[in-house]
């Protein structure tokens, strides 16, 4: 069925482009773009046309990282640096999603309040509790959130309350990977936690896996200096972080890394070498005392960058919110970089927020004809008008507007 969707079009081809028609119009065919115009043609004069004025319709975000179980903690523990964070609260907090009504209650509520801010493509966390992963992709799916689900693998150094044995790991796993074959647009992601929390056997089955069924992979990368150490002395044999991944197939085209703060050029290398997505995450790694990651450097080196919440490191799922830390922290790694390096605009910011994270998902950047709408609008007619949509744009990263989300469309489904 054709439909028309109408308004002021504000897309991200590519990184640092804005592309504005004012007014355009997006044709759908059952939820899937085949045109974009600035003036309607004559053949569609009898299809429906949703007008939205001069409302600003824009590409839904991608958030590349965050963890669904931390959702009741927002917000708590930031005065603590990253490993004592995670054994006072979030270990603790996980641990409670052995109770599924628990559960389901939480992310049910984390599901919609994505969907009211915009995103509709995640890569996310889940705990390591198998029933609570398969509630997580239920909830996500019925919201209508697409994307990456992991149930966490973590065998080692989580305390009483949230470790496995490594074969109830391997084994657990296995079963809630046969279990997903039921969800449309929420598939499964291998998730070791990061390689503190998973012993050498567990890290081998889990790269054979990826290989066996061609599974992506997420985890987390040189977050933090006293992980790093870490990480160290728990691998003498690896040089460096990334290795620890490499070592056992868990390093390639289909990886997302979180934070990457402390990834030096060797490092960075390895990851554009591999095709290994960077996922900067400017609130999390600012409130637990990380550090500033150099994502100009990343993007200068060709490597993959895009954006995730993290929460609960960071302390809200609004992308908008997260996308303006990233230009602000581009700002304060500037500063760091003693004025060497170019801090980041809003239309790089934006693009990170929306067509970077999709590349994950092999989508085309923009409003690509042939790609599945992924698109919001924002109604900022409260406010005082300004010339132009660039401008508006921008006000809507650095300004919080509560209920200018009017719609959304995930995969081609109107899901608000």
């Amino acid at each position: 069925m054709t439909s028309i969707v109408k308004g002021i079009l504000v897309s991200a081809p590519s990184l640092g482009k804005l592309e504005v028609h004012t007014p355009g119009c997006l044709v759908l065919e059952d939820g899937v773009i085949t045109g974009v115009f600035d003036e309607l043609p004559e053949r569609y004069a009898g299809a429906s046309v949703e007008d939205f004025g001069d409302c600003l319709i824009t590409q839904s975000f991608t958030d590349l990282h965050l963890h669904g179980p931390q959702y009741p903690m927002l917000g708590t523990g930031m005065d603590l640096p990253l490993l004592e964070w995670l054994n006072a609260y979030t270990f603790p907090t996980e641990a409670r999603f052995a109770d599924e009504q628990y559960a389901r209650e939480q992310y049910r509520a984390l599901a919609a309040e994505l969907i009211r801010n915009g995103t509709t493509r995640v890569c996310m966390f889940s705990s390591l509790h198998r029933k609570a992963t398969l509630i997580l992709m239920e909830e996500l799916e019925a919201a209508g959130v697409t994307g990456y689900v992991g149930k966490v693998n973590m065998d080692r150094n989580g305390g009483e309350s949230l470790q496995e044995t490594t074969e109830e790991s391997m084994r657990q796993t296995l079963r809630w990977l046969d279990e997903c074959g039921q969800f449309a647009h929420i598939k499964p992601i291998l998730t070791p936690r990061f390689t503190p929390s998973c012993t050498d056997e567990l890290m081998a089955f889990l790269g054979k896996l990826a290989a066996e069924r061609n599974l992506p992979v997420q985890s987390h990368l040189s977050e933090n200096q006293a992980e790093q150490a870490w990480v160290c002395r728990l691998y003498p044999d690896c040089e460096q972080y990334w290795q620890t991944y490499a070592k056992y197939g868990l390093w390639n085209q289909r990886t997302v890394m979180a934070h990457c703060v402390f990834s030096d050029e060797r490092e960075r290398r390895a990851m554009q070498e591999a095709g290994v997505t960077a996922v900067h995450c400017a609130d999390s790694n600012l409130n637990l005392c990380s550090g500033v990651a150099p994502v100009r450097a990343l993007l200068n080196e060709g490597v993959k960058v895009a954006l995730g919440s993290d929460i609960a490191g960071g302390d809200t799922v609004s992308m908008f919110d997260v996308t303006a830390s990233t230009i602000r922290a581009s700002k304060a790694r500037r500063i760091l970089d003693d004025w060497k390096t170019d801090a980041l605009s809003v239309a790089e910011g934006w693009y990170l927020a929306t067509s970077a994270g999709a590349a994950f998902f092999r989508a085309e950047s923009g409003f690509a004809v042939g790609e599945p709408l992924h698109a919001m609008v924002l109604d900022d007619a409260a406010l005082t008008p300004l010339p132009t949509a660039e401008e508006r744009l921008a006000r809507a990263v650095c300004r919080r507007q509560e209920g200018a989300v009017r719609a959304v469309w995930s995969a081609g489904r109107r899901v608000l």
